[in-house]
């Protein structure tokens, strides 16, 4: 080309690139505001936490071992690591249109044409064709459309791996329920047993008495009823105990009936560990994380969307070496370089509707992240309160029992001397039998509400889980730590009300 429309062609490209450079769609960042939360959790200690693998404190190998296996099976686990690929490579695509594209090519044509000799010539004529070429191809980024597209995918799978964490965290917790429920049948069923034991021996020294006119046929009645009723409790327990093995099974990525457990005592709870502060769990717990990546994707997104509605800037240019023969390839060649601008002028309103549709989503993105913070908070809250009073509850109950069992030897006493009827026996020996059950439920609910603060109070210890089907550990930290760089340096945490005009 002329000289002159070189340099008007080169000066336009700089203007263009500089013009790229400043990003006029770029949202604003979300820095500072603690969505409302106290500055402290009520009546509880604001210590730092020091959670890690919370499970092991409880002290059992087997439960150890168990939820290390979840950790890796489950199935729940296995999809959000197949989600995370999925969105690692999503986010990969977005962000290759960041850059050139080169393609390669390669032809040959050939062609024969004859003549029969009827308009004066007879023969024919061969004409070979061989070429090489590259072509190549660029989109100027000039209103950040495609950075803001490769944000929003990068904050996608950011959001995707902290998905990965919340399962995680999920497993462990229901892995450890799991065990304990069945730790609680099994002391149920060896509880309910005694008691069938226990009732028998009642019910052999009633009849002895019924036969030496000591006691009535109405007493001899009353404890077979009372062993039939014991007898019928142990089934639903024994049922309970196997659907939860199952359960427990399915945590595990295994086959209904193919897990079992040893038999143990409740671990031994330590006090309340030191929960922090609400504000901690902004950057504790995986739900909030993935919520406020997800806002800042869709606040890409409107980025995006209002950069479509103006021009697009391409540059394309291709290269080619032909000849008619591939021996001489390079004796012939060609090069071409082309500038393009296009804009919508009329859609119907298309872009324009993308527009209004994204923003609507930052609204929604922003108040479910702010409704998942406020359920962490609660749910918290909610742990502590029902620990707290379960111990309360707890030691009221016990002091019942032994109330209850000081009723049954006076009650019995009576008895055996003649001054009352077995009703007050059998009334007050039901009574110290159901208490003895239900503490034990009580005991097992005290244990899933400490549960329920380890998994409600996150942690980190989900950074360092990897998956075998993931990509070997250099290749991760690179890919990861490239979509890292690429994202705004600020913490998920920083949020306040996003420009979107």
């Amino acid at each position: 080309m002329p000289s002159y429309q070189y340099k008007m062609f080169i000066y336009s490209l700089i203007a263009v690139f500089g013009l790229s450079a400043c990003s006029p769609f770029r949202p604003d960042s979300r820095e500072g505001v603690t969505m409302g939360l106290p500055l402290a959790y009520t009546l509880y200690s604001a210590e730092p936490q020091n959670l890690g693998k919370w499970w092991e404190s409880l002290g059992n190998a087997e439960l150890n071992s168990l939820v290390e296996e979840a950790l890796t099976d489950d199935f729940n686990v296995r999809i959000a690591w197949a989600k995370l690929r999925q969105l690692r490579a999503t986010a990969i695509k977005e962000g290759a249109a960041k850059y050139p594209t080169l393609d390669g090519s390669a032809g040959y044509t050939g062609t024969k044409t004859g003549s029969d000799g009827t308009e004066g010539t007879k023969g024919s004529t061969s004409t070979d064709t061989h070429k090489l070429g590259l072509a190549a191809a660029y989109e100027i980024d000039v209103w950040g459309k495609i950075e803001a597209n490769a944000k929003s995918g990068d904050l996608d799978y950011l959001a995707s791996r902290e998905a990965v964490n919340t399962a995680a965290m999920s497993v462990a917790a229901e892995v450890v329920s799991r065990w304990l429920e069945i730790q609680t049948q099994r002391h149920k069923k060896a509880i309910l047993y005694n008691q069938l034991e226990t009732n028998k021996v009642y019910l052999e020294l009633i009849e002895l008495r019924f036969r030496n006119s000591l006691a009535t046929a109405l007493d001899v009645y009353q404890q077979r009823e009372t062993v039939a009723r014991v007898k019928a409790l142990i089934p639903p327990v024994e049922s309970k105990e196997r659907l939860l093995l199952n359960e427990l099974a399915l945590l595990l990525g295994r086959p209904a009936g193919t897990v079992d457990v040893a038999t143990a005592d409740y671990p031994v709870l330590t006090p309340i560990p030191g929960v922090g502060l609400p504000f901690d769990l902004l950057a504790n717990r995986p739900d909030i994380r993935a919520a406020g990546l997800a806002l800042k994707s869709s606040d890409w997104a409107v980025a995006a969307a209002r950069a479509d509605r103006l021009p697009n800037f391409n540059i394309s240019g291709n290269a080619a070496l032909t000849s008619v023969q591939i021996a001489n390839i390079y004796s012939g060649w060609l090069i071409g370089l082309a500038a393009s601008i296009a804009g919508p002028i009329f859609d119907g309103g298309l872009r324009s509707a993308e527009v209004d549709r994204t923003r609507a989503v930052v609204e929604e993105k922003l108040l479910n992240y702010k409704s998942t913070v406020y359920t962490a908070y609660k749910e918290v809250q909610d742990a502590l309160i029902q620990e707290t009073w379960q111990q309360k509850y707890i030691a009221a109950r016990k002091n019942q029992l032994e109330a209850a069992k000081t009723n049954l030897d006076e009650a019995g006493s009576r008895y055996l001397q003649g001054l009352e009827d077995y009703l007050p026996v059998l009334t007050a020996l039901v009574s110290v039998q159901n208490l003895e059950i239900n503490i034990v439920g009580d005991e097992a609910d005290l244990l899933l509400y400490r549960v329920k603060l380890y998994r409600a109070l996150g942690g980190s210890w989900t950074d360092s889980l990897t998956s075998a089907d993931e990509l070997p550990a250099d290749e991760e930290s690179k890919s990861a730590n490239r979509i890292n760089s690429d994202v705004s340096g600020k913490t998920v945490t920083d949020i306040k009300p996003v420009s979107t005009k």
